[in-house]
């Protein structure tokens, strides 16, 4: 309810509060949104099955905590499978976690929450270049754009310096013949040409020279602009700036074919059609997406615009703050209204999102200089989503559904864990693209700059926010989705969780394993990176990577394929190295584990002519690309999962077409590999035994093959990023009226996804990790009974 006493104020404040009295009291404080037919948010929720384990436990009053559960026998209400695993909502778990799952998360209850709207005010309202944190009455300035007030502009140069010989200075993804915009470190054509604002991209601005063999590719020349043809007015020569779409469509005029069009927020073959760019949660509806930053409108904030201030309209709260009860504060003012709280009730786990500067998310989306880098989707010319195959994208993916989930906080005292939102997804595909993101510093290592915004996050967070040292920082989460996961972070955040998708202990392969230098992290000083493993199974979590939205494979259900059905022993498609034509030239790719495995199985012949020494009809083992991959798999009982320059989807195709996962990669956890009981649906092979492989396999009996194929089919939907995929169809039947074949199909998914998993492992660790009987003295609301808490005596 209001508490509504004695005011002293002005007038205006009178009227702000006034208004809100209005808005609260036409819905009673209950204020649930109107949903669109296809109820996406209902669909995304978890979707706990309350089955209460004692009816005469009561709830807590002090939430002290306990080592074990008291009068709770959980060994004996769920007991193990055949290997000694425990299933909670169809997926098997490590004995103890599905025990806990089952007896605890699933009984839980919401709690009351206190969130406070912040209505602090950023100087000169960030004059127009940047979004206010009214959290912190700081600005967040815009591409090109610094200061207190935004009111500085950055000179971000396309080029290096110019020297006789290379006139635009060294060839960089940004490098620029025409007109460079230096707030974004990207080229345009530029005032006096018909079409100022279409990109003149790499090679598009500079001369091409013939190849120098038949039917070799031209190479481009930096050091001579092509201007004569890029500004040309003539039809009969290639142009670009000048070119007509129209006339170009009909053949009647040249173009210059090296130039196209990368950058987001275009599209056309001569970026004709402007559309939607790529930014997160699109803006949340609250802000309009300017090349990946979102502008937010008046009264909101954060990095898609989630957040209302004390003057957002209430009833265009997010969901995840509603229904909600407020609190006029009736404390002594004198002007406008700092703050104002909103009791909502949730269910722990609650994670709080740091609202980092945008050098560390929303910066880097903004000057993207290939439309395609770092996202899970871009947008075409009716603004429909066109899903991609980027693997890094499921960081994004995640940070999405985290913003959008009811399980996040505004509150920094009641949050349970707090994530840092790091692209470096978008920092190292963006590495050394422009001079201001250069590696100079960083004797060339993409791995060494990604470390240097890791640490300068980390300072950011200490220096502005009091949760860091209450725990040392081991209630924090980070993501790092590059080949090696965690392996260059900064030693300051070491004891933090990391989502990763390469578990690599470091018990075996102690090293770098990727074979591309620029990411190799062994020549990192200690005094930055310390002396940690990759991933530590007692903390991290291994996630697993992007997969597009693929509705043929979907509606075929290629999961759910019974074994009768899969003629194919053993499959694998993929790079096998340098022993055959286009494979990877490095003898240390993929720690030459693939390459054991076609010495031994090889079904298609190398440079010399040879299969593998023990060939088989039934094994697969190709670097051929198939026309039919997801087909193939779905043919196969088993499919190898073996690393690349270190993690592979190989782990994520196998589950989603319902193969058994032969996972070849010592020491190295796999998705939830710590969390999910993996002898339940998987088979490890330890690198010697390759040779073995086959023997091993024919080895296991029908009974158990049937066992594991019939988990791969329950768990499935665990490797999809279900919930992130909901929110986009939801964007687009709300902004487009628009409901696409993939929404219809992934409406009809309803296990856990992903993001359920993730929520399920923190709620877990939450009441199990040793470590937060330091944080005891909280004495927190957990919405469980005394038996599901750790207590100190």
């Amino acid at each position: 309810m209001f508490s509504v006493q004695k005011w002293k104020c002005s007038w205006s404040m009178v009227a702000t509060v006034a208004s809100i009295i209005v808005l609260v009291s036409v819905v009673h404080l209950f204020l649930f949104p109107v949903v669109p037919s296809l109820d996406y948010f209902s669909a995304r929720q978890v979707q706990y099955k309350c089955v209460p384990i004692n009816s005469s436990l009561e709830q807590s009053t002090d939430h002290v905590w306990e080592n074990k559960p008291q009068g709770l026998n959980l060994d004996h209400r769920f007991p193990t499978d055949l290997h000694n695993g425990v299933v909670y909502r169809n997926a098997p778990w490590k004995a103890e976690i599905g025990r806990w799952l089952s007896g605890c998360d699933a009984i839980a209850t919401e709690v009351n929450i206190v969130e406070t709207l912040g209505g602090r005010r950023c100087k000169s309202d960030c004059g127009g270049q940047g979004v206010c944190n009214h959290e912190l009455g700081q600005c967040r300035c815009f591409h090109g754009f610094s200061g207190e007030a935004c009111s500085e502009r950055l000179n971000l140069s396309c080029n290096y310096p110019g020297t006789p010989e290379l006139p635009y200075g060294r060839w960089v993804v940004s490098i620029c013949s025409a007109h460079c915009d230096t707030a974004r470190a990207m080229c345009f054509c530029g005032e006096g040409t018909k079409y100022p604002n279409r990109p003149v991209a790499e090679a598009c601005g500079f001369q091409m020279n013939l190849p120098s063999e038949p039917e070799g590719a031209k190479l481009t020349d930096w050091a001579k602009a092509d201007l004569d043809n890029i500004f040309t007015t003539n039809g009969s020569k290639p142009g670009w700036c000048n070119v007509d779409p129209a006339a170009a469509y009909d053949s009647t005029v040249l173009f210059k074919e090296e130039c196209d069009c990368k950058y987001d927020g275009l599209w056309g073959r001569f970026c004709e059609v402007p559309v939607e760019s790529v930014c997160i949660n699109q803006c949340s509806g609250n802000g309009h997406c300017r090349g990946g930053f979102c502008q937010c409108y008046n009264g909101w904030f954060g990095t898609d615009c989630s957040i209302p201030s004390v003057v957002s309209p209430i009833g265009e709260w997010p969901k995840w703050l509603k229904p909600a009860h407020l609190d006029i504060p009736s404390n002594e003012v004198t002007g406008r209204l700092v703050n104002l709280d909103a009791t909502v009730e949730k269910k722990r786990p609650l994670i709080y999102v740091y609202d980092l500067p945008p050098e560390f998310n929303s910066l880097l989306l903004e000057g993207r200089h290939f439309k395609f880098e770092c996202v899970n989707r871009i947008y075409d010319e009716r603004n429909a989503t066109l899903w991609t195959e980027q693997l890094y994208g499921s960081q994004m993916a995640m940070y999405e559904s985290i913003l959008a989930s009811p399980h996040r906080t505004l509150n920094g005292e009641e949050a349970d864990f707090f994530f840092v939102p790091v692209l470096d997804a978008c920092i190292i595909t963006r590495a050394d693209d422009a001079p201001h993101l250069s590696l100079e510093n960083h004797t060339g290592l993409r791995s060494s700059l990604t470390l240097e915004f890791y640490k300068k996050a980390y300072e950011h967070i200490i220096e502005k926010y009091p949760y860091w040292n209450r725990s040392a920082g081991k209630d924090h989460i980070w993501s790092f989705s590059w080949d090696e996961g965690a392996c260059y972070a900064p030693k300051e955040i070491w004891n933090s969780m990391m989502l990763v998708h390469w578990g690599n202990t470091n018990s075996k392969h102690n090293h770098s394993t990727t074979a591309y230098w620029a990411d190799n992290w062994d020549k990192i000083p200690s005094d930055r990176r310390g002396n940690h493993s990759c991933f530590d199974p007692a903390k991290d979590l291994v996630l697993p990577a992007w997969k597009r939205p693929d509705v043929t494979s979907l509606s075929a259900k290629l999961w759910s394929r019974p074994h009768e059905n899969r003629k194919t022993l053993f499959y694998f498609n993929g790079n096998l190295g340098p022993a055959y034509t286009s494979g990877r030239p490095e003898a240390t790719y993929s720690m030459g584990i693939r390459q054991k495995l076609a010495y031994e199985f090889g079904s298609t012949p190398n440079k010399e002519g040879k299969l593998g020494k023990q060939y088989a009809e039934d094994v697969v083992v190709t670097p051929l690309r198939s026309e039919n991959y997801h087909e193939d798999i779905a043919n196969s009982t088993f499919c190898g999962v073996l690393p690349g320059d270190g993690w592979s989807g190989r782990m994520e195709d196998s589950i989603l077409q319902g193969c058994i996962p032969v996972v070849i990669q010592d020491g190295i956890f796999l998705p939830y590999e710590n969390m999910l009981n993996y002898e339940s649906f998987a088979v490890r092979i330890r690198e010697d035994e390759i040779p073995n492989l086959i023997k091993i396999l024919r080895n296991i009996n029908e009974t158990e093959i049937e066992f594991k194929l019939t988990n791969v089919q329950k768990i499935w939907q665990r490797f999809l990023y279900r919930d992130s995929i909901l929110l986009e169809a939801e964007r687009q039947q709300i902004g487009f009226g628009r409901v696409e074949d993939w929404a219809v199909e992934f409406l009809q998914q309803s296990d856990d996804d992903v993001f359920t998993t993730f929520l399920q492992v923190l709620h877990y660790k939450l009441h199990n990790d040793p470590w937060r009987l330091e944080l005891a003295h909280l004495k927190k609301d957990y919405g469980l009974p005394p038996e599901c808490l750790i207590r100190i005596k």
